[in-house]
C-alpha cells in the first residue's frame, strides 16, 4: 500500500515571485517524501511547468490585480478591499472543491489568503506580518484582517530569520507575533544551484536587469530603461519575466533579452552579472542575497511593501535604490558603489523541521 503523504501547495498568481520562492519548498517537500501538487494560474502556473515538468499542477485562478499607472497604489488597492473580500471567500470556496478532489494531507498557500480548510491542516507563507502603509487608521485597519485570516491557518510560516530583524525588518518582526508563527529562513530557487554548480564565467556582464510583477508596471519599467541603455556603452542582459513567451533576441550587438530563462540558466547569467537591477520584490531580493550580488532596487511604484523594504535596506547602507519616476541609471550604477549588498545563507534545516512535524 501507498503510504506517500500528500501535499497541496497554492503560490499567489500576482507575479511569479510567490512561485519562485515556492521552488525549494517543493524540492524540500520530495526529498522528504511527499507527493507534490501545485495549483496556480498564468504566469506561476507556467513558470512552474517549466520549473517542474513531471509535477501535477491544476489550474486554480486566484484575484486579479492591475497597478495603476499614474494613482497612488494604496488608495487603488483600498477601493478595491470589498471585491478582494468577497474574492477571498470565493477562492475559499473553490480551494474546498479543489481539496476534495486532489484529498492532500497538507496545504500550504503562500500569501493565498482564502486556501485554508477547516478539516486539513493548512500553512500560510507570508513575509507580511505587519503590513505598511502611510495612514495609522489604514494600517491598524488592514493587519487587523491580515491577522484575522492568518489565524485560520494552523501555521504560519516566514521566509526570514527570527534574529535582528532578519532581511524584512518590520514587516516580518511585529511588535505581537501572531501566535501561530514559526520562521524558515529566507527561501531561492537558486540555493540547491549555489552549493552544487560552479559555471564557468567566461564572459561577464556588466548588468542584468531582472524584470518582474504584475502589468502595466513591468513594462513601464522596461521601457524605461531600454530607452536609458541606448546612450551607455554596456553588455546588459534583460530578462523580462514573462515565462509565457518564448521571444529572445539582441539589441545593437551588446543587449541581450530574453523573455524568460529557467532556474540554472538564470543562475548562470546572474552568476556572470557585475550588477543587478530588479524590483525590491522579497523574492527577488532572496535570491540576491543568496547568490551574494550587489543590486539596485527599483520599487514597484505605490506598492508599499516593495518601497519599505528598499528604503530599509538603502538605510542600512546594504542597496542602493531609486524610485521610478525617477530612475536614472548612470546616477544609480555610480551611487551603487557605496552599497556593498550582502550575502545571507540558509541551510534548510527550520523548514525541514516545519515538513517533519506533519509527516
Amino acid at each position: 500500500m501507498d503510504t506517500k503523504k500528500k501535499v497541496l501547495i497554492c503560490p499567489l498568481d500576482w507575479g511569479i515571485g510567490h512561485a519562485a520562492r515556492c521552488v525549494p519548498i517543493i524540492r524540500q517537500f520530495q526529498s522528504m517524501g511527499w507527493e507534490v501538487v501545485a495549483a496556480a494560474d498564468g504566469r506561476p502556473q507556467i513558470f512552474l511547468k517549466k520549473e517542474f515538468p513531471d509535477l501535477d499542477i491544476i489550474n486554480f485562478p486566484g484575484i486579479k490585480v492591475n497597478y495603476p499607472k499614474n494613482r497612488w497604489m494604496a488608495f487603488h488597492m483600498l477601493r478595491r478591499a470589498p471585491s478582494f473580500l468577497i474574492g477571498f471567500r470565493k477562492e475559499h470556496q473553490r480551494l474546498k472543491k479543489l481539496a476534495d478532489e486532489v484529498n492532500p494531507d497538507l496545504i500550504i498557500s503562500d500569501n493565498r489568503y482564502g486556501c485554508w480548510h477547516s478539516r486539513i491542516p493548512s500553512v500560510f507563507i507570508t513575509h507580511q506580518l505587519e503590513i505598511q502603509v502611510p495612514f495609522r487608521l489604514v494600517k491598524r485597519i488592514l493587519n487587523f484582517i491580515n491577522i484575522w485570516f492568518i489565524n485560520h491557518y494552523m501555521e504560519c510560516w516566514v521566509p526570514d530569520f527570527e534574529l535582528h530583524h532578519g532581511l524584512a525588518g518590520n514587516l516580518s518582526h511585529p511588535a505581537k507575533l501572531p501566535r501561530n508563527t514559526y520562521y524558515i529562513g529566507i527561501l531561492s530557487r537558486f540555493h540547491k544551484l549555489h552549493s552544487t554548480h560552479n559555471p564557468t564565467i567566461s564572459t561577464p556582464l556588466d548588468l542584468l536587469v531582472m524584470l518582474s510583477g504584475p502589468e502595466p508596471q513591468r513594462s513601464i519599467l522596461q521601457e524605461k530603461i531600454i530607452k536609458q541603455l541606448d546612450n551607455i556603452n554596456m553588455q546588459v542582459a534583460i530578462v523580462q519575466g514573462l515565462p509565457e513567451v518564448t521571444d529572445n533576441f539582441s539589441m545593437e550587438g551588446r543587449i541581450q533579452v530574453f523573455s524568460h530563462l529557467e532556474t540554472k540558466k538564470m543562475y548562470e547569467i546572474i552568476k556572470r552579472a557585475k550588477m543587478i537591477i530588479c524590483r525590491s520584490g522579497y523574492s527577488s531580493i532572496m535570491d540576491v542575497v543568496t547568490l551574494g550580488k550587489k543590486a539596485v532596487f527599483i520599487p514597484t511604484p505605490g506598492q508599499t511593501e516593495q518601497e519599505y523594504l528598499a528604503h530599509y535596506l538603502m538605510d542600512k547602507k546594504i542597496f542602493f535604490s531609486m524610485d521610478q519616476k525617477k530612475f536614472d541609471l548612470l546616477y544609480a550604477l555610480e551611487m551603487s558603489k557605496n552599497f556593498p549588498g550582502m550575502v545571507i545563507e540558509n541551510d534548510y534545516q527550520y523548514l525541514q523541521e516545519r515538513i517533519q512535524h506533519f509527516n
